[in-house]
């Protein structure tokens, strides 16, 4: 985050913010317009998707999957549209912007404050569903109660992307309602042990992205039973939450009918010290499972998520 842009960064990231300033509605409009052409002209991963879907669903009939796939493509394009919109929410008047937008609402944020107050530190373990691309802006998101967590005191965890330019744009993009605020918590899955144990004794609150096929040592990962088919699980997170005795709690993100999102906290354990790793994650999937046969097309498809 501190070292210097590159021109591409500066001229891509100049380009993103000059289309970040046009209005949410058209964001959204263009999206589905992408996801439509991802979906049927490019043909984006079709077989990937439809192979997840029919796994994961496996009741349903074709034409129904492919019903399900389209408003998939049109979800994730929007992501993407959104995201960009996104990244032009900087300073008090972006932070205005993002906040007057409704994008999201936090439905419960008086739970996420109990939770924060009772336990050492917080985890919110959340899931490719929603636009996961904005949990940066979680302070904005809460109507009418002021959040605990501030903005020096919240970890936003990522793995880095093969392209560096990429990689400090979209690191810029995901943490720009806070980059003015003192925010320096956007921490690479590889560093946040280091960082979490540098931050022992403090208050402070982290969000995982925990529904990823395991990176290395796939053999070594537990299996459970989730969408219907063996999966392999991570637990790091769920084993940083034990270490360190946090609060977890399942972040549920689900789509509104005008287009925006809601989050809800679901608590999982107030200290987890107290449990332990694997069943903190199998929980975790069993909530996600729920929101999955509720949204079929709210979650990231084209990920290879069973090898």
């Amino acid at each position: 985050m501190e070292k210097k842009k590159s021109i591409g960064v500066w001229l891509t990231e100049g380009l993103l913010h000059a289309l970040g300033r046009l209005p949410l509605g058209w964001h959204r409009w263009w999206g589905r317009v992408l996801g439509n052409f991802i979906g049927n002209t490019l043909h984006y991963r079709n077989d990937v998707v439809m192979a997840n879907l029919a796994r994961s669903f496996p009741e349903k009939k074709y034409a129904e999957l492919k019903q399900i796939s389209r408003h998939f493509y049109r979800h994730f394009a929007t992501n993407l549209t959104e995201m960009i919109w996104f990244g032009a929410c900087r300073g008090e008047k972006g932070r205005a912007r993002l906040h007057n937008s409704r994008i999201v609402e936090l439905t419960n944020p008086e739970e996420l404050n109990r939770l924060y107050a009772g336990a050492p530190q917080l985890m919110m373990l959340q899931a490719h569903t929603g636009n996961w691309e904005l949990i940066g802006g979680i302070r904005n998101y809460s109507y009418g109660t002021e959040l605990s967590i501030m903005p020096d005191s919240f970890a936003v965890t990522y793995n880095g992307l093969t392209s560096a330019l990429w990689d400090r744009i979209m690191a810029d993009n995901r943490t720009a309602p806070v980059q003015d605020q003192g925010f320096e918590g956007y921490i690479e899955t590889n560093s946040v042990l280091r960082f979490a144990l540098g931050k022992k004794g403090q208050k402070f609150g982290y969000s995982f992205i925990a529904d990823q096929y395991p990176y290395y040592g796939n053999m070594n990962h537990p299996e459970m039973e989730f969408m219907h088919q063996p999966t392999k699980i991570m637990t790091g997170a769920a084993a940083l939450a034990c270490k360190m005795d946090m609060a977890v709690v399942y972040l549920r993100y689900l789509c509104r009918e005008d287009g925006g999102y809601t989050m809800t906290i679901v608590p999982i354990c107030e200290h987890a010290k107290e449990e332990d790793p694997v069943t903190i994650t199998r929980r975790y999937f069993e909530l996600l499972q729920e929101d999955l046969e509720k949204q079929p097309w709210n979650y990231l498809w084209t990920h290879k998520r069973w090898k």
